[in-house]
């Protein structure tokens, strides 16, 4: 008789070896799947491919296989799948290197309780059987699920017990289940019919593929207009539409629970022309025309003047003419270098009317109008809790839990680098929060959905609002956010109590101990490792507050933790229960899947700072939801605009959009002083450079607020890609280019899932696990990623579509063995011997890994698209301080140069780079270097003024007139420049003052760091920006004041010194000369103002608060002044002559 195995009749025991691990070689690299069970016993949770890697550890499987007799049947895979997801959400899973995957079962997260039926750690009934304290089985509503009409209460795993091994019979009223199906618990509350599941045999990753096949025959009716009514209805147990007496106002799909008022006549749904989701709005020719001719006058301008200067030097001061003139070549060719690729700016547009009649209205392929948009993974990142506030980073979370957006194709990953219980419990906090701030911001469409700044609005919040119970909603949600506020904030002492408390029970037990087994001897002092404990009682497998072995940042187990399991397909209105704050009638109250990672780490192994904790969310997100897209946030950057996923939909779903590697939307800022005196808003570089780029290939990607195609993270070329021969005219002007002769020979449904940088060779199944690693959940998504990712294929231009109505199925259920895969793909040693940050995902080896990673992409021949909403879109948080934006800018600079001298240098471009986009990147690299340039030019001034040369022989009309049209024609590229981008003029200024002053400090720091990395090796570090406020609580700009010293401040303060005393030098000089030279003065003085007026920023920062600069500063100013006079006089005195002073003497 033939044995058949099956997933709920496996056992698998772990027996641990005798052997010392003192006495064996270094075990590989192996991971071991497990759960601990509501008994508290660890038991082996692993897929069948990995018994043989076990059984060569340290522990050794036993499979027992029992045959399925009439007392023991196999449990129905639905029954499997609802109880296994509640077990996820409930357990903390932890694993890494050499060492067993565990499942935490956790019913308590946080101390207080969990009130929302998604969340980990909800609160429910426990079990009636005898000995277990198992939390009951729930719904969605959080309502126990009772199997038996007895309404015995029982836990999952009593009953799965009960079904296989206790023949079925309640433990309660010992009367046999009469239905072991829990389809009922799954009916919607509106009687719809649910879709036609998938076949029960088929695995979880076999039922996706065949998604992909099945849409073929329906993709060919969709463009034929031939559509199979009789499938239709058999698949989904619709009512018949067309050819109907009466068309009901819910298009025949049964919302109106079967009555049949309110009638109209059938929509001619076919009838609609097609209409772009994005439209390409250019610049007035009125104002790019002139524009384009002011950028070649002044080049031949400059060109001209630099051949004057160079055909007459000055020939008494040869030193200062060689310095000055080199310095200006360089200016030019910077200037050039940045110029060139602004000259083709354009604007966009999206319609998401459009959005919502594709994707979300009822149609022949969608006839239930579910929504048939893609997933979207959205990344949180953060690294310390004491520079990052956890308040701050849950206040994102709770904005990203709120967007407009479908809720079961959203999902939260946060990634927690520093493995900390306060991140961990801050999560759960914000997950029980959400509970009502979401369906609060849902019944009275709040904006922005971020608490925080919400309650902070200077304007009113009644404005524009109708329903009669906003007032008392909304002073019912201020007072649960300021209780959360509270807990949130005394999270840290908390922990510390607890863990203190934790820690003195288990030494009075230690020492308890050792007195049975002592004794009358005396009794040593007990030493145990101060642990950091959790909730419920168990060791925080992450960093402990006072680290320890495997318990610190460097060093510490993977973490996974689902805070917010998958919500189910259909929505779930909340009710008007007096128990609740607000009513939520007819109100979705499902929340978004949120998901706690903390990668492992250990010593020895490189865990390559932000970009190797985004590449093991990439990894983890791709198991266990798989969204074709990726939303990369910083925890100090929040969703502003809710509808800004579809906004940047729009532009992924339109015709074109597969080609799109990623959307980035411009950083805005909150917290910025008014007047902005150092440039944080960075408008110009925002409003400016990167709507230049969006006209070439597109813009770079600047680290936050991007949406990305997963398969262009995967390093897959794009379709129908083509080589950009180098020309200057190639992007500003359109032309015809002929495809590449081996892409343009590749079948379509191959060109999509090529391989970068592998001379355009067609995928190669068996060179998979060595570029992705070697796990096959993972392997076998990335074509479900790159199909879901794909525009719907409504129109013929369109080349690369998907059927209408292909992502309308639910998602699959999250179970054990899929969070324990994720928890492998997250250690330590899974990159080891791929291709991870080298060409797949965010991209290793410098401190601006965002640059680096879209530049790979556009160097394969991908395009981005830059996102300008009308409102805006994210917001964060800058550093207004001077020496945290100098730091910032020190970062940025660094990062330069790495990418100048390493293979990322935009000169070693592939010829799918477009020219112009070539040198926006090469700008990129070099523009650091010009610090050296601008340091000496500074100072040019000032030894002219003590020289009494100046660069130039005489001020004729040539030199004049030249410098008169080069300035004339750089204040007018800089009129026209703010409107066409619109910024305003104050904020090209003080662009232009913080380029002096970051040009003179962090750059000149960032290339001498360079060049110490490239030639003698020395790596660069750099410490996170505090977040926290100034001292002064009461004033919202305290860090703007606080002047903290720095290195870096030193070269700016020597250039104004310098330059004051110069002034002063070359004043007294002419003042008291025979033959004054006035016109050499006013070109020393003009110059050298020049330079303090873009160094006044930066000096009236270091001067503190207003009115509380210290008296000291002006006192010794006064006397180095006078100093200094007196040492001029006595060096030089005036001679003995009636005139004191010339004439202004003009040549």
């Amino acid at each position: 008789m033939a044995s058949k195995s099956f997933k709920g009749s496996r056992s698998n025991l772990s027996i641990s070896s005798d052997a010392t691990d003192s006495q064996k070689p270094p075990l590989p690299p192996t991971v071991t799947f497990g759960r601990r069970t509501s008994s508290g016993r660890y038991v082996s949770y692993s897929r069948d491919d990995l018994d043989s890697e076990i059984g060569s550890s340290d522990f050794m499987n036993y499979t027992v296989h029992i045959p399925p007799t009439p007392d023991n049947q196999p449990m129905d895979p639905s029954i499997s799948q609802k109880v296994e997801e509640q077990y996820v959400s409930n357990s903390l899973f932890t694993g890494g290197f050499n060492s067993l995957t565990r499942a935490h079962l956790m019913d308590k997260v946080i101390d207080s309780e969990a009130t929302h039926p998604q969340m980990a750690g909800a609160k429910g009934s426990c079990c009636a059987v005898p000995g277990c304290d198992a939390k009951v089985m729930s719904d969605e509503r959080g309502v126990d699920i009772l199997p038996c009409e007895c309404d015995f209460k029982i836990c999952r795993d009593c009953y799965i017990d009960a079904v296989k091994i206790g023949g079925g019979i309640c433990p309660g009223c010992k009367e046999s289940y009469k239905n072991t199906e829990l389809d009922e618990v799954a009916v919607d509350n509106n009687s719809r019919p649910l879709p036609l599941p998938p076949p029960g045999t088929m695995s979880k990753m076999e039922r996706r593929l065949s998604l992909m096949k099945s849409t073929k025959s329906v993709l060919m009716r969709s463009q034929t207009g031939d559509f199979d009514h009789n499938r239709w209805l058999f698949e989904t147990r619709g009512t018949y539409g067309y050819g109907n007496a009466i068309w009901p106002n819910d298009g025949g799909f049964g919302s109106n629970n079967g009555k049949d008022e309110d009638v109209h006549q059938p929509k001619d749904l076919m009838s609609k022309p097609w209409r772009p989701l994005t439209r390409k709005l250019k610049i007035p020719a009125a104002v790019i025309s002139p524009y384009r001719l002011l950028v070649v006058i002044r080049i031949v301008a400059l060109g001209l003047f630099l051949q004057w200067r160079v055909a007459h030097p000055n020939q008494d001061a040869i030193w200062l003419w060689g310095m000055s003139i080199v310095c200006e070549i360089w200016f030019a060719f910077s200037w050039l270098l940045d110029q060139l690729p602004k000259l083709c700016p354009i604007n966009r547009a999206t319609d998401l009317n459009v959005l919502k009649e594709k994707f979300e209205t009822p149609t022949l392929n969608n006839p239930t109008g579910k929504s048939d948009l893609p997933g979207v993974d959205v990344f949180v990142s953060t690294a310390d809790p004491e520079k990052e506030p956890p308040l701050v980073t849950s206040n994102t979370i709770l904005s990203i839990l709120a967007a407009d957006y479908p809720v079961e194709k959203l999902a939260c990953y946060v990634s927690d680098d520093g493995g900390a219980l306060l991140t961990f419990e801050a999560m759960a906090e914000a997950a029980s929060f959400a509970n009502i701030w979401v369906p609060f911001c849902r019944k009275h469409d709040i904006e922005p959905r971020n608490p925080e700044s919400y309650f902070s609005l200077k304007r009113d919040p009644y404005k524009n609002k109708v329903k009669s119970d906003f007032v008392k909603d909304r002073r019912r949600v201020k007072r649960e956010y300021d209780e959360f506020k509270v807990r949130i904030n005394g999270l840290p002492d908390s922990i510390r109590r607890r863990s203190d408390a934790y820690h003195a029970r288990e030494e009075i037990k230690a020492l308890k101990l050792q007195r049975q087994n002592r004794e009358d001897e005396p009794v040593d002092s007990v030493k145990i490792p101060k642990a950091t404990w959790m909730a419920d009682g168990t060791h925080w497998p992450g960093t402990w507050m006072t680290p320890g072995p495997e318990h610190s940042k460097g060093d510490h187990a993977g973490i996974i933790q689902v805070m917010l399991k998958p919500p189910s397909d259909e929505p779930l209105h909340g009710g008007s229960d007096e128990a609740k704050l607000i009513d939520l009638t007819d109100i979705d109250i499902r929340l978004p899947l949120l998901v706690y990672v903390s990668r492992e780490k250990r010593p020895g192994y490189d865990h390559n700072k932000k970009a190797g904790a985004m590449n093991a969310l990439v990894r983890a997100s791709a198991i266990m939801s798989n969204g074709p897209f990726i939303l990369n946030l910083d925890c100090d950057h929040y969703i502003y605009n809710s509808q800004a996923l579809r906004e940047g939909m729009c532009f992924m779903m339109d015709r074109g959009g597969d080609r799109l590697c990623y959307v980035q939307f411009p950083q805005r800022f909150e917290g910025i002083d008014p007047s902005d005196r150092y440039a944080n808003h960075n408008t110009v570089f925002f409003d400016v450079n990167m709507r230049a780029l969006d006209g070439l290939m597109g813009p770079v990607y600047v680290g936050t607020g991007c949406l990305f195609r997963r398969i262009a993270l995967y390093g897959f070329d794009p379709p129908r890609s083509k080589d950009h021969h180098p020309g200057c005219c190639s992007c500003c002007f359109s032309s015809r280019r002929k495809k590449h002769s081996s892409v343009a020979h590749t079948p379509e449904e191959n060109r999509s899932l090529r391989m970068g940088d592998s001379d355009d060779e067609e995928m190669n199944l068996s060179l998979l696990p060595k570029k992705f690693g070697n796990s096959t959940f993972l392997i076998d998504s990335i074509p479900v990623a790159e199909f879901q990712g794909r525009p719907l294929a409504d129109h013929p231009a369109i080349k690369n579509g998907r059927p209408p109505g292909a992502l309308t199925i639910a998602r699959d259920l999250l179970d054990a063995s899929t969070v324990a895969e994720a928890i492998s793909v997250i250690s330590c040693w899974y990159e080891d011997k791929t291709e991870w940050g080298q060409r797949t995902g965010w991209i290793y080896g410098s401190v601006t890994e965002d640059v680096v990673t879209g530049y790979r992409m556009h160097n394969r021949g991908w395009k981005s698209v830059y996102c300008v909403t009308k409102r805006d879109a994210f917001r964060g948080t800058a550093p207004i301080n001077l020496t945290d934006r100098l730091h910032q800018v020190l970062r940025w600079a660094t990062g330069s140069v790495e990418i100048f001298f390493s293979r990322n240098n935009a000169l070693l471009a592939s010829s799918r780079m477009k020219f112009l986009q070539r040198i926006a990147y090469l700008n990129v690299g070099i523009y650091p270097f010009t610090s050296v340039f601008l340091i000496v030019y500074c100072f040019l001034p000032a030894l002219s003024l003590f020289s009494g040369q100046f660069i130039v022989n005489t001020l004729d009309v040539t030199f004049l007139v030249y410098l008169l049209v080069i300035s004339v024609t750089l204040c007018m590229l800089a009129v026209l420049e703010i409107k066409w981008s619109g910024i305003e003029l104050e904020e090209w200024w003080r662009n232009e003052q913080f380029w002096l002053i970051g040009g003179t400090s962090a750059h000149l720091a960032a290339v001498l760091q360079g060049l110490l990395k490239v030639v003698a090796g020395i790596e660069i570090s750099f410490t996170l920006t505090s977040k926290s406020g100034g001292d002064d609580v009461d004033d919202e700009f305290a860090d703007l004041y606080i002047v903290k010293w720095t290195s870096l401040m030193l070269p700016p303060i020597v250039i104004m010194m310098v330059n004051l005393i110069a002034i002063a030098v070359g004043v007294s000089r002419t003042i008291y000369s025979v033959i004054p030279q006035w016109s050499r003065l006013l070109g020393g003085v003009f110059f050298s103002f020049w330079v303090l007026a873009h160094l006044y920023p930066f000096a009236k920062g270091l001067m503190g608060r207003r009115g509380r600069t210290p008296t000291i500063v002006f006192v010794w100013s006064g006397l180095v002044a006078i100093t200094i006079s007196l040492l001029w006089v006595a060096i030089n005195p005036p001679s003995n002559t009636n005139q004191i002073g010339g004439s202004f003497q003009f040549p």
